[in-house]
């Protein structure tokens, strides 16, 4: 098993020997604004209801669906599979890795996924068998997969600061996008945490650990365009001499226009994710601001967002141990709602209509309604 190093990697706040490290996003004594959109958007935050969920012993960090199946990648190495109609939701292991599984995708019959363990796994789910197996598809640890629109190409992205492009059908890499430092400015190891497709599938978006963003000509790998978050990264000079921080999701919005990006904002600590929960929405056109959604209300660590599929509002989960789901209004600029989740969350999936949201994190895999 891999361990991990503090404070640097710190996605999934899981140290072997130590205690988890949280910190709210939500105080006890906090107001949740409840903010309604028009009444013609629909589905809508404000409806948000639990429909059901699975506890278990290990942490999930990410989370795939595929027709009436979701998929989970755990920090047992395992990936796991389960009907949805199913009345009670169990998934059962299907393969595993070797350390933490932190991607999971499903194209179709096939899945792939992502791991700490450096390699790559396709694996057909009619026929539970793996299909391939691509040991050291990186360098260092696999931080994210994202799949294109159509489902043909798979972007991944790591520690080794390289984003590469896959055929999903052949497993043939078909491109390496390197545009990030390998280092930070004061010289100690960045990491590569995010990776998003636009929805018409011709950029991709990747995000590291000092705020850099690159924006990728999908098929001839050219870069089009950078853009700068420092905020979401803070070094210590004096106290401890590291750092903390780094964008751990990119999501574009439907119309390509906007590309959303969430970590954690400056914090004074660098020991504790005290820092504000951080939501800033650039424009893709020229790399400006679009937006930022700093509110000191809500702290913590974002790890995961998307678009509503009519490009409205955002949402995004992560928090501390009781955890958080936060929801954006794009066009007001403004918070629509927090919900507490009750566990820390990693990951989260919306359906192709957005009435169905599905969250992971801490020992839990939770399904919400937003239709009411």
């Amino acid at each position: 098993m891999h361990r991990l190093r503090f404070p640097d990697a710190v996605r999934f706040y899981l140290f072997p020997g130590r205690p988890v490290l949280y910190h709210s996003i939500i105080p006890p004594d906090a107001a949740i604004p409840r903010r309604t959109l028009s009444e013609s958007a629909v589905p809508n935050p404000d409806k948000i209801r639990l429909v059901k969920d699975h506890n278990r012993s290990s942490i999930v960090f990410s989370i795939a669906r595929s027709g009436g199946r979701i998929y989970t990648g755990t920090s047992d190495f395992k990936v796991l599979g389960g009907e949805l109609t199913d009345a009670k939701f169990e998934p059962k292991e299907l393969y595993a890795h070797d350390s933490y599984v932190t991607s999971v995708v499903a194209a179709g019959d096939l899945l792939i996924s992502g791991s700490y363990d450096c390699s790559l796994i396709w694996f057909d789910t009619k026929t539970n068998a793996r299909v391939r197996k691509i040991d050291g598809a990186h360098a260092k640890w696999i931080r994210h997969l994202a799949l294109s629109p159509d489902g043909k190409k798979l972007a991944s992205v790591g520690d080794d600061m390289v984003c590469r492009v896959w055929d999903v059908a052949t497993g043939k890499k078909l491109l390496e996008l390197r545009g990030h430092e390998e280092k930070t400015p004061t010289h100690y190891l960045s990491m590569l945490y995010a990776v998003a497709w636009s929805a018409d599938g011709k950029r991709i978006a990747t995000g590291d650990k000092v705020g850099h963003i690159v924006v990728w000509d999908s098929e001839t790998g050219a870069s089009v365009g950078t853009m700068e978050t420092p905020v979401m990264y803070t070094w210590d000079p004096t106290a401890r001499r590291h750092s903390i921080g780094g964008i751990r999701s990119l999501a574009f919005s439907p119309d390509g226009k906007l590309l959303a990006v969430v970590a954690l904002g400056w914090r004074g600590n660098i020991d504790h994710l005290e820092g504000n929960a951080r939501v800033e929405i650039m424009n893709v056109a020229d790399g400006t601001r679009y937006h930022e959604f700093p509110d000191s209300k809500f702290k913590g660590l974002v790890n995961d967002l998307k678009f509503h599929p009519s490009g409205d509002w955002l949402v995004g989960v992560g928090g501390a141990g009781d955890g958080c789901i936060l929801f954006f209004d794009v066009k007001g600029k403004k918070l629509i709602r927090a919900e507490k989740a009750g566990v820390h969350l990693h990951a989260l999936l919306l359906d192709d209509t957005g009435d169905t949201l599905w969250t992971a994190g801490h020992n839990r895999v939770s399904m919400y309604s937003l239709k009411g």
